[in-house]
């Protein structure tokens, strides 16, 4: 190939290349413009016992792991593309009153979690806060939580596949390329839900993949206090 030939082919491919980044481009972190939702519910007595290990406390944990025993609580509700999600979609992001923070601390017990949830997240739904938070609440009513998860009173050792078959039983729709299971180095950490953007439970590959691969967790018990059986 000659010279002239090389250098033709090398100025089209990248222009190729610079139109597929420009389309990309053209749709990333545009409030509004996503595919559908990751719900993620964070089991919380393993942050609070990661925490303790830790020996450091925050405003996070004192929030978090104080009187009330909470199981699972909504991490957030993350707007996502087939692969890759947008974040920080509005600079600033649009005020977030503190009444609607208040208002979510029974399922995201931690103001700045709340917070954070909105700039990061929320803030791409294309939706006001009220809306946001009012969508986070609809979507966390779909999921109901297995029953062996509502009062746990002792560590349980699962795999994850037995809690994603746990979840998928409670939750008819559910399908196990919809879910995928967070750990740390021994713990269930979370459990990530794929929504549509109407909130229909969702297959969602890339999510799937990126799901713990340990053959064996342990689930810390809720912390002794008020009766959480009710919740689901």
């Amino acid at each position: 190939m000659s010279r002239a030939r090389l250098a033709v082919v090398l100025c089209a491919a990248f222009l190729a290349a610079t139109s597929v980044a420009t389309a990309q481009d053209a749709r990333q972190n545009k409030p509004g413009e996503f595919d559908f939702y990751v719900l993620s519910l964070s089991w919380s007595p393993s942050f609070c016992e990661a925490g303790a290990e830790r020996g450091r406390s925050s405003r996070a944990t004192e929030q978090q792991c104080g009187e009330r025993p909470y199981s699972f609580v909504v991490h957030g509700l993350w707007p996502q593309y087939e692969r890759g999600f947008p974040e920080f979609c509005q600079h600033p992001s649009p005020r977030l009153d503190r009444n609607i923070v208040s208002s979510m601390l029974d399922l995201m017990p931690g103001r700045r979690l709340v917070y954070h949830e909105w700039d990061r997240h929320g803030s791409c739904s294309g939706l006001s806060p009220r809306a946001f938070f009012d969508t986070v609440r609809r979507a966390r009513a779909v999921v109901k939580i297995p029953p062996e998860f509502l009062d746990l009173k002792a560590p349980l050792t699962v795999t994850p596949q037995s809690v994603e078959e746990a979840f998928i039983a409670a939750n008819p729709g559910l399908t196990r390329n919809g879910i995928a299971i967070g750990c740390d180095n021994r713990r269930l950490r979370e459990v990530r839900i794929c929504l549509s953007r109407d909130l229909a439970f969702k297959e969602c590959d890339e999510i799937d993949r990126r799901a713990c691969r340990r053959e064996q967790l342990v689930v810390p018990p809720v912390r002794p206090g008020r009766d959480t059986s009710a919740e689901n």
